[in-house]
């Protein structure tokens, strides 16, 4: 009775919605890593530019509904609240950055074990600041967690070393380090903000300052790191007069 009592189905309906939704979005996220490595596999390497079309995605949706709705919109948001969520996209954008950027220098399966970190980080913080309390299991899930990340620096290392060099593996298993702990202040931040604000406040003011913060630093990069790109001819290589260049530096900008 008590097992099937509507409160209790409710609950378990509740759970395993949340469930399947965190699995969609593992598979979500898996995707995007996946498509990473491609395109760095591919030579192409624009952290900035991908991080640039998820912000602008979200400025053309979520930022014109906030402005164009009734009541506390856009410009009243803006007013008493603009610095806080322009610190929100700080963290946001320098941690999509630095984790799409590990990519050049680790793997795909360091960076998405490495990714982990994030939950102690995130614990931590809300526990501080969200005044969030966790059980005895909780914790020995993180030590747990941060022995893994350890074991996994200390394995790339290792195969660096191997290799001949580990400043490369070391840099990408740091950036995404890095990209944790950023993605932890955002997610603390996100989480108090939807849960007593609004989930479309949140995406529209993400939107707009992400775009701006990241279409700065987009133009930055472009202008201190020229694009380099390989000229194909349209005919075949077939004699020693024939000449393929590559590596030649391009103006255009991305």
């Amino acid at each position: 009775f008590i097992l099937f009592s509507p409160r209790t189905s409710a609950y378990w309906e509740h759970l395993l919605k949340t469930i399947v939704m965190g699995q969609v979005l593992s598979v979500l996220i898996c995707g995007t890593a996946v498509s990473c490595q491609y395109l760095v596999d591919a030579g192409v390497e624009t952290p900035m530019l991908q991080s640039f079309l998820n912000y602008s995605l979200l400025l053309l949706v979520f930022t014109t509904n906030l402005s164009t709705r009734k009541g506390q919109n856009l410009l009243q948001i803006l007013k008493t609240k603009w610095w806080k969520y322009l610190l929100m996209a700080l963290a946001d954008v320098e941690a999509n950055y630095a984790v799409v950027k590990a990519y050049q220098f680790t793997t795909l399966t360091s960076i998405q074990l490495l990714d982990c970190f994030v939950i102690p980080v995130l614990m931590l913080l809300s526990w501080v600041f969200l005044k969030t309390r966790y059980r005895a299991g909780h914790f020995v899930a993180v030590m747990v967690c941060l022995f893994g990340v350890g074991a996994m620096i200390g394995a790339d290392i290792l195969a660096g070393r191997d290799q001949g060099s580990t400043s490369h593996v070391a840099l990408g298993d740091g950036l995404v380090l890095l990209s944790a702990v950023l993605y932890a202040v955002s997610n603390v931040c996100q989480e108090y903000t939807v849960k007593n604000l609004s989930i479309i406040e949140f995406l529209g003011l993400m939107g707009l300052f992400g775009t701006l913060i990241s279409g700065i630093q987009l133009h930055a990069v472009c202008h201190l790191c020229p694009v380099y790109v390989c000229t194909v001819q349209p005919h075949a290589c077939c004699g020693e007069d024939d000449q393929c260049y590559c590596g030649q530096p391009v103006s255009t900008h991305l």
